[in-house]
């Protein structure tokens, strides 16, 4: 296999495990509460990204940076306290939302971050978004009043609304993860590893009465909460760190933005849910509309910056999150 399609392969296989994520969030919460699925997540991924960090302390070097190791330096934790914090709100919402909703529609209603984000990070830049922009923001409102739907046209389900508070959070997440790192030397890891730990702290009191229950969790529960740590967390961040490394950043972002097809399929396949002729068309206008208002983001700022006005880049993921990375691939 050729270098460009290992590159390719690992993207994509990111891209499935994120998708994946949903319905493992949603079999883990029908076991056992919502708290206490993400203080496991974030406990577990904590202990695995400390230990990287361990591992690299050890041979003398940051594992993510071929230099010395240095300690946690003054602008990461000023960057991953308050990311800790934001990023926690954002998987708080979408556990929840997850937890009431099928997985396709929660992988689907998510990826309206890719045209939130822009439109919050434009704030105090000269200039706008062109008209075709709104346009595809307009087809994927659409889409998520049809993904709502459900059978016919009806009030909208709570698990729909939260996800749709998720995508919010998660685009202002987005937001402020930009304006915290842009032109600051953070390493990936090591931001990754404070926000993990800021996140366990902050669910451990919320979790602690209900402890007890993740103490009787079966086999098949401990291994959705591993999966959602370990891959859909650790590994696909450092693997997708890895693969953006190596490609273009069009090209990264168009790999990684099937992961709401990812969900689709995995919800059907493995999930047993079933997709009405309406929830069909909104998963079709969420994909179009999502790729249509990237591809019109990533031109405008291409244009922008050939004229000196620095335009912000359009995620399909937080960037430096539990089970995220820079999704207009990063060069930090």
């Amino acid at each position: 296999m050729s270098d460009s399609r290992r590159t390719d392969a690992v993207l994509l296989l990111v891209a499935l495990v994120w998708g994946s994520s949903y319905l493992s969030a949603q079999t883990a919460t029908s076991a056992l509460p919502v708290l206490v699925v993400l203080l496991a997540r974030y406990a577990l991924s904590a202990l695995a990204c400390l230990g990287l960090v361990a591992a690299g302390r050890g041979k003398g070097r940051d594992l993510t940076r071929d230099r010395g190791f240095r300690p946690w330096t003054r602008e990461e934790v000023r960057a991953g306290l308050p990311l800790g914090v934001t990023q926690a709100a954002v998987l708080v919402v979408e556990t929840y939302g997850v937890a009431h909703t099928t997985a396709a529609n929660a992988g689907l209603i998510i990826s309206l971050t890719i045209v939130l984000t822009p439109l919050l990070d434009r704030a105090g830049h000269p200039g706008g978004l062109p008209p075709a922009f709104y346009a595809a923001a307009g087809v994927c409102v659409l889409a998520v009043g049809l993904l709502m739907s459900g059978n016919g046209f009806h009030a909208p389900r709570l698990g729909d609304l939260l996800m749709l508070g998720a995508a919010l959070v998660r685009a202002v997440h987005v937001a402020l993860v930009g304006r915290l790192t842009t032109g600051r030397p953070i390493r990936p890891l090591h931001l990754t590893t404070l926000q993990t730990v800021v996140g366990t702290v902050l669910f451990l009191p919320a979790a602690a009465p209900d402890l007890p229950t993740l103490a009787r969790a079966d086999s098949g529960t401990w291994a959705q909460l591993l999966y959602l740590a370990l891959f859909c967390s650790v590994f696909a961040f450092l693997a997708q760190t890895w693969a953006v490394q190596r490609t273009s950043a069009s090209r990264a972002s168009l790999l990684l933005g099937t992961e709401p097809v990812w969900a689709v399929a995995i919800g059907i396949a493995l999930g047993g849910e079933h997709l009405t002729p309406l929830t069909a068309l909104g998963a079709t206008l969420m994909v179009t509309g999502t790729y249509w208002g990237q591809s019109v983001e990533r031109a405008h700022r291409a244009r922008t910056a050939r004229t000196g006005i620095l335009a912000p880049a359009a995620p399909t993921r937080p960037i430096l999150t539990l089970g995220a990375a820079p999704p207009d691939p990063p060069t930090r």
